[in-house]
């Protein structure tokens, strides 16, 4: 979620480029860890210029890892829920939506839990990058990879 966070506004690649920079500068995404990050590591990771040094989305993904600490059956769980089994496969690139019904669902339960920067398309991207939705196109190697 914090990758989605930074990319907003962003091109993917930009983000992509700087995923192992983000991951040691956010202690590899531990949610225990950055949720007890303080202002000394805000100031820290302000200075880090492998990652967007951008002082709201810092902010964000600290203020989210502390709300994620608080989801009682767990963020994987919550998120999982909005899983879609019954998906159009997407025959062209053209096909794969930017959000969904599930996705606006998700965005809309996270901020009402007090996350920030989840909107219909952010949650839809974390949907795509822990695997709960598979947009790979109908003829794509990948897709009959992991389908098999």
């Amino acid at each position: 979620m914090t990758l989605e966070a930074f990319q907003s506004g962003l091109s993917w690649l930009v983000i992509l480029r700087k995923r192992e920079n983000f991951r040691k500068a956010f202690s590899g995404f531990s949610i225990p860890a950055v949720a007890a990050y303080t202002e000394e590591d805000v100031e820290r990771l302000l200075l880090d210029a492998g990652i967007v040094r951008n002082r709201a989305k810092i902010e964000t993904a600290i203020a989210n890892a502390r709300v994620a600490m608080e989801v009682p059956e767990g963020l994987s769980e919550l998120v999982w829920r909005y899983a879609d089994p019954g998906a159009p496969v997407p025959a062209t690139a053209a096909d794969v939506p930017a959000q969904t019904a599930g996705s606006k669902a998700l965005a809309k339960e996270l901020k009402r839990r007090g996350f920030r920067f989840v909107g219909p398309t952010t949650a839809y991207a974390l949907m795509q990058a822990i695997g709960l939705v598979n947009d790979h196109i109908a003829d794509c190697w990948v897709r009959r990879e992991i389908s098999a």
